[in-house]
């Protein structure tokens, strides 16, 4: 397989979490998100800048319980520590 491939294949299902993630914000703000067009430019810049920081917590999150249930299975830190080489 290509790197390119790879690379696409790993970004798709996180930024469908993305996507979703946004979605169920502006969602749980009581707006559609097929519909932000209707507002006013400055209300939808802030409702989607708010949800980009919620949606990248949520990624945040959902990355490093993956890095520490891989440590927690394999027996080896996902993160090298400092000082050790």
């Amino acid at each position: 397989m290509s790197t390119k491939t790879d690379t696409h294949s790993l970004e798709a299902p996180l930024s469908q979490l993305e996507r979703s993630l946004i979605d169920k914000f502006v969602r749980a703000r009581g707006y559609d998100p097929d519909k932000l067009d209707d507002l006013p430019a400055h209300a939808r810049e802030q409702l989607l800048a708010d949800a980009s920081v919620y949606a990248s917590g949520k990624l945040t999150e959902v990355e490093a319980r993956s890095h520490f249930l891989d440590e927690i299975h394999d027996g080896t830190p996902a993160i090298p520590k400092r000082g050790v080489a």
